[in-house]
């Protein structure tokens, strides 16, 4: 059976597909190159990875769901490229992979979104890529949802819901937005950071719908608990699928949001001697 987390992931697909297109273009990943995705998930983006790198390059699903492993082993067959896609159980904490091992390491919305200090992880991922190397790290960072209700859509950003896998509490330097901070505490080079948009216009598919209340659900599950009493019935008028004025239902609907992907390099053993000699 196919759990909930699944079926939200494989649902949404739609949603990204385009701007993953876009951002493994401006990755430009070399053909025959050997790489990790870590929190790899069902290993929907293994394939277009694979795709780059050609028969001569070979890319490494990592993740600690054993579900998401088995449904990714059978994705690459159907897509043609199981015999240069595997995929490994593990954790980003431990990484079952000897060091130098890949040419470049790829993580959307895990490592970035992570609660605990992401440096440890990083280095991990450090440790089992080449110097010279490259590091990416992407996650969904902004969006635009509720066309015409920007107050609202505003409002529920600011409740626990809207606000995760942040918090209140959090310090403004823990946010994903300031990772370049952290690529550059852990002795990474030629840092860098692009944002990708995609967008979303009515009409819209059967599947497109889909994953939109899917997101709307994922996003805003328990917010209406923290709304005042008018932007609660503002919230279920616009945001029920059984109501009337469902905002998915309305023939201009158009939305976006954004991914954001930070990348670095892993200096070779002489720039690391000069930066430990600086500090």
């Amino acid at each position: 059976m196919t759990s909930k987390y699944l079926k939200q992931i494989l649902t949404g697909d739609v949603l990204r597909d385009s701007v993953m297109k876009d951002m493994f273009k401006a990755l430009d990943l070399p053909a025959g190159s050997r790489g990790l995705d870590v929190g790899c998930g069902p290993g929907l983006q293994c394939i277009p990875m694979a795709q780059s790198t050609g028969p001569d390059g070979h890319v490494t699903g990592l993740d600690v769901e054993r579900e998401f492993l088995e449904y990714g082993r059978n994705k690459v067959d159907a897509a043609g490229v199981a015999e240069t896609v595997s995929f490994v159980k593990g954790s980003v904490r431990s990484i079952p992979a000897s060091e130098d091992a890949f040419d470049w390491v790829w993580s959307s919305d895990c490592v970035g979104y992570a609660p605990w200090d992401p440096v440890p992880l990083l280095e991990e991922l450090i440790r089992v890529t080449r110097p010279g190397g490259r590091l990416f790290i992407a996650a969904w960072s902004s969006e635009n949802l509720l066309p015409g209700y920007p107050l609202l859509e505003a409002k529920l950003k600011a409740t626990k819901a809207g606000l995760a896998p942040f918090s209140g509490e959090m310090h403004p330097s823990r946010h994903f937005m300031k990772f370049t901070g952290f690529l550059r505490k852990t002795g990474l080079v030629d840092t860098g950071v692009s944002t990708f948009a995609g967008t979303v216009r009515a009409p819209l598919s059967p599947r497109m719908y889909e994953a939109l209340e899917s997101l709307f659900e994922m996003m805003w599950d328990g917010a209406e608990g923290e709304l005042s009493e008018k932007d609660a019935a503002e919230f279920r008028r616009i945001l029920s699928p059984q109501s009337p004025g469902f905002i998915l239902k309305d023939p201009d609907y158009y939305a976006f949001f954004t991914y954001s992907v930070f990348s670095g390099t892993v200096p070779d053993a002489s720039i690391s001697d000069q930066i430990l000699s600086r500090n």
